[in-house]
């Protein structure tokens, strides 16, 4: 396949097709594209099977919501619908993020006449052997599967899902002017937040679920030193809220951790805290550790799917499941602090040269450009 300069890349319809818009890493990163693709003169769409939006979405996006139930009937009606959205729109590319989008973008191919479809898998686990069986019969049906991590790539390879040859690495990317460190934001995110100059500031945030490992982590900071004053924030909303709540309560950790909720201003987080902490025993990209890396915060992080991948040594990896490993990693981090500007910005600079939204962006135009290209090659009475 020829390659396509960026520059020769015409202005594209692109319609993103996702699972849903509610709050998380591949819902993030489909308004993320969204975005830097209407930012570079490009047409973009979102399908949405499920009905809710949590995050906010560019203005100059058209969205379309399925409200699609798990019942054949209702999965019939939504692909019906998606296929006179096909016919009046004629999108140049279509690309669907997340399994059920992948696995239904697929079968819209079977209805409809589609241009080149590119299906992204965002989790290690995209689910067990039914769903790789699903993955792996419709494999045909798409022109490429990609996968945000080599860890993902590798484990969907393993479990049958993808033939290795059908599937490639494309990262997630992130603003890297929201995400930076900002010496004046740091002052005020501390003062509002209560946090003296004194106080080490811990930070981690995502869902409070079972894979996000909280429950270790507030266990880790409950055998740190006492002696040096420390505080844990933990910003994110979930089902284990209640139960996260009852342990550090139990434990009579109150007065140190604070359970924050869902928040939106993860950048002053970032820069308030003293160091950032990812507990997970299973992740496809951590997205959370290239926005604190951004920041130029100090991470520690276990060795859960992806983070390897991210930090190539700005961080310190421990083991999942070890407690006093993670309070050991914990305490090095505190003593050292947010460390010198030099380290700030190598931690920077290792998001720049891979993670930046723009750069991303730019990939994946690239790669649409050449799929339709190598279509119209194949197929010309459809271009």
């Amino acid at each position: 396949m020829a390659s396509t300069n960026v520059g020769d890349i015409a202005p594209m319809r692109i319609l993103l097709v996702t699972t849903g818009l509610k709050v998380g890493g591949a819902e993030l990163q489909v308004a993320a594209l969204a975005r830097a693709f209407l930012a570079l003169g490009h047409a973009v769409t979102i399908l949405s099977l499920s009905s809710g939006k949590e995050i906010d979405l560019p203005a100059d996006a058209c969205l379309v919501e399925l409200n699609m139930c798990k019942t054949p009937m209702d999965m019939a009606r939504a692909l019906l619908r998606a296929r006179v959205l096909i016919k009046a729109w004629h999108p140049d590319v279509i690309h669907a993020h997340m399994v059920h989008a992948n696995l239904f973008a697929r079968l819209l191919t079977r209805i409809v006449r589609c241009p080149p479809l590119v299906c992204t898998a965002h989790s290690f686990r995209e689910g067990g052997r039914m769903r790789m069986l699903a993955y792996r019969l419709t494999d045909r049906w798409t022109d490429l599967t990609t996968h945000v991590s080599a860890d993902g790539r590798s484990g969907m390879i393993a479990a049958g899902g993808v033939p290795d040859d059908r599937i490639v690495v494309i990262p997630n990317g992130i603003d890297v002017c929201r995400f930076r460190p900002e010496p004046a934001l740091r002052i005020t995110a501390r003062e509002r937040l209560g946090i003296t100059d004194d106080t080490r500031l811990v930070l981690n945030v995502g869902r409070l679920a079972p894979e996000k490992a909280q429950d270790l982590l507030i266990r880790a900071f409950g055998q740190l030193d006492a002696s040096m004053p420390a505080h844990l924030l933990i910003a994110g909303g979930g089902a284990l809220r209640h139960a996260l709540a009852n342990q550090i309560s139990a434990h009579g950790l109150a007065p140190r951790i604070t359970l924050l909720g869902p928040r939106d201003d993860i950048p002053a987080l970032l820069n308030a805290a003293d160091a950032f902490v990812l507990s997970s025993n299973i992740e496809g990209l951590p997205m959370v550790l290239v926005e604190a890396l951004a920041c130029g915060c100090p991470v520690v992080a276990t060795d859960a799917p992806g983070v390897a991948e991210v930090l190539r040594g700005q961080g310190t990896i421990v083991p999942r499941g070890d407690v006093t490993a993670l309070t050991n990693a914990l305490a090095a981090a505190l003593h050292a602090g947010r460390g010198t500007p030099t380290q700030a910005a190598e931690r920077r600079d290792r998001v720049l040269s891979s993670f930046s939204i723009e750069a991303v962006a730019q990939r994946w135009l690239t790669l649409y450009a050449n799929l339709s290209s190598a279509a119209s090659v194949l197929h010309p009475e459809a271009a």
